[in-house]
C-alpha cells in the first residue's frame, strides 16, 4: 500500500517546458487545436496536439521518470501557451513493458512518434524542436546527439546530464557515507534492491539515522559530509537563501532539503532520499545490475574536489572530529562493485557524450533537490571536451525544487532555442536579461533568470 503510494506521490511530483520571426503566433486567447493518438513499435502510445493556425515547428517532448504515460508537454498551463503560440506539440510514453528508467527504448519511441506524426501535420514540419524534463531531459540531450537530420534544436530542463553513472555513483557515495559513519554498524541495504519496496525501506531507514544526527554537533559534521557527497543544495524551502560562509545555517538546509517531508497532495510522506532509494531499483532493473561504485574509490580525493569542502572542514572543526580519520574510514571499507554489464548498458544508453549535433539550450533551477545544478557544470565540461562548445547554451533560475519553471520561463526557452535554429546565432536571447525580458513580456507569470556558475559535481574524480 505504502509502494502505491509512493507510485502516486512521484507521479504527482514529476507532472510538475526571417524563419525566426516565426516562431511565435500571437496569444489571443484558446487556440483551437485538433489532438492524435497511436501506437509504437513496442506497445507504446503517443500523444500530438495540433493548434490551427500551426507555425511550422514541432516540439517533441520526453517526460521524466515515471509512471510510462504519453505526454506532450510538461504540464496543461505550459501545454496551452505553446498552442497559443502555434506549437504543435508531440511525445511518447516510451516503452510500456519496461522500466521507468526508460533509456532503453526512449529515443527509438519519440523518433517513431515524430515520423507518425508528420501524417497528421498540415504540411511538412519546418523544424522540429526536442524538449525534456528530468529524465526526459537527459533524453532531449541525447536526441541532439543523434539528430540525424531528424531535430533542429533541443531545449533541456532540469535534466539528468551528467548521466546514468554519475547519478549512481555521487548518490551512492553520500548513501554509504551515512551507513559507514551513522549507521552504528547497521547492515543497511544499498544497491541490489529486489523491489522499489526495498529501496524505499533503505530511504526510510536513512531518514530515520539523519533526523537524529541533526540532534548533536558530531553527527550534523557527518551528516555534511555525506551531503556533500550527494550534492544536496543548500538553499531549503520555505528558507532565505543562506550567507555563503553561514555553514550551520547551510547544514541545517542541506537536512531540511534531503530528510523532511515536503507537502504531497498523494498523502505519501516522501524525502528526496526516500525519492533516490525508490528510483534506484528502477535504474538496476532497466541496466541489468548495479550500475555504481564504491571500491576504489578515495574519498579524501572526493572531498578536496567538491566545493562543500570549507562547510565540512568547518563543522568537523566544530564538533572536535578528525575528518581525516572519517575519510580514512571510508576509503577502507569501500568494498561495492559494479556489474560490468549495468556499467555497459548505462554507458551506451544513458551517459551523453557532448557531440552535439544542433544548437541546445539547457535550464536549470540552482535549488534543484534531485538533479542538483552541478550536472549542468559537468555537462558543460563534457561538450566542451567534445568540442561542441559553440551550440551549448545554459540558463538558470533562482527558484528551489526540481523542474520548478513558470510557463513563461519554459516559454521564453523555446522561444530562444528557436531564434538560434531559425537564424543561425545565438545573439543575446539565451542571456539572463534577454530571457527575462521575453518572459515578461508574454502574460504567462514570473521569472527568475539569473547569471550563475555551478559548482563542480562531487563524486566524478574516481577509478573503477
Amino acid at each position: 500500500m505504502v509502494v502505491r503510494q509512493l507510485k502516486r506521490a512521484v507521479a504527482v511530483a514529476l507532472a510538475g517546458g526571417a524563419a525566426a520571426l516565426l516562431a511565435a503566433v500571437p496569444a489571443t486567447g484558446a487556440t483551437t487545436s485538433t489532438s492524435y493518438s497511436g501506437k509504437t513499435s513496442d506497445g507504446g502510445s503517443w500523444v500530438a496536439d495540433v493548434p490551427s493556425p500551426w507555425n511550422g515547428t514541432v516540439l517533441l517532448y520526453s517526460h521524466g521518470f515515471g509512471p510510462l504515460v504519453a505526454a506532450d508537454a510538461p504540464d496543461s498551463a505550459t501545454k496551452q501557451a505553446l498552442l497559443n503560440r502555434g506549437y504543435a506539440l508531440a511525445g511518447s510514453s516510451y516503452d510500456p513493458h519496461g522500466s521507468w528508467w526508460a533509456l532503453g527504448s526512449a529515443l527509438r519511441d519519440q523518433f517513431e512518434t515524430l515520423q507518425d506524426v508528420r501524417a497528421d501535420l498540415p504540411s511538412a514540419p519546418q523544424r522540429v524542436l526536442a524538449f525534456g524534463t528530468s529524465m526526459g531531459g537527459l533524453i532531449s540531450a541525447l536526441e541532439d546527439e543523434n539528430a540525424n537530420g531528424r531535430i533542429n534544436g533541443a531545449l533541456t530542463t532540469c535534466g539528468i546530464v551528467a548521466g546514468g553513472i554519475n547519478l549512481n555513483n555521487y548518490q551512492l557515495d553520500g548513501e554509504y557515507a551515512i551507513r559507514q559513519l551513522l549507521g552504528s554498524g547497521d547492515a543497511i541495504q544499498l544497491v541490489h534492491f529486489a523491489s522499489p519496496a526495498a529501496g524505499l525501506a533503505t530511504g526510510k531507514a536513512f531518514d530515520a539515522i539523519a533526523q537524529g544526527a541533526q540532534q548533536t554537533a558530531a553527527g550534523r559534521a557527518r551528516l555534511a559530509l555525506a551531503m556533500a557527497f550527494l550534492n544536496v543544495a543548500t538553499w531549503a524551502p520555505g528558507e532565505r537563501m543562506p550567507a555563503p560562509g553561514d555553514y550551520a545555517a547551510q547544514e541545517r538546509q542541506q537536512y531540511q532539503v534531503e530528510f523532511t517531508l515536503p507537502p504531497s497532495s498523494s498523502g505519501a510522506p516522501l524525502t528526496a532520499m526516500d525519492f533516490v532509494e525508490f528510483g534506484r531499483w528502477y535504474i538496476e532493473s532497466a541496466a541489468g545490475g548495479n550500475g555504481s561504485w564504491t571500491a576504489g574509490v578515495n574519498f579524501a580525493e572526493l572531498l578536496r574536489h567538491s566545493s562543500y569542502a570549507p562547510e565540512v572542514e568547518a563543522l568537523y572543526r566544530a564538533a572536535g572530529l578528525s575528518l581525516r580519520d572519517d575519510l580514512a574510514n571510508l576509503t577502507a571499507n569501500a568494498h561495492i562493485k559494479a556489474d560490468p554489464n549495468a556499467i555497459r548498458w548505462l554507458s551506451e544508453t544513458s551517459v551523453p557524450t557532448g557531440r552535439l549535433q544542433v544548437p541546445e539550450l539547457d535550464m536549470h533551477t540552482i535549488a534543484d533537490q534531485l538533479v542538483p545544478v552541478q550536472h549542468e557544470r559537468y555537462y558543460r565540461h563534457t561538450v566542451r571536451v567534445a568540442g561542441r562548445s559553440d551550440l551549448l547554451r545554459q540558463a538558470y533560475v533562482e527558484r528551489q525544487l526540481h523542474c520548478n519553471f513558470t510557463p513563461a520561463e519554459l516559454v521564453a526557452g523555446v522561444l530562444a532555442i528557436q531564434h538560434r535554429v531559425g537564424t543561425g546565432r545565438w545573439d543575446q536571447v539565451a542571456t539572463p536579461a534577454h530571457l527575462n525580458a521575453e518572459a515578461s513580456g508574454l502574460g504567462l507569470g514570473a521569472s527568475a533568470f539569473i547569471p550563475f556558475l555551478p559548482p563542480r559535481l562531487s563524486g566524478v574524480n574516481r577509478q573503477k
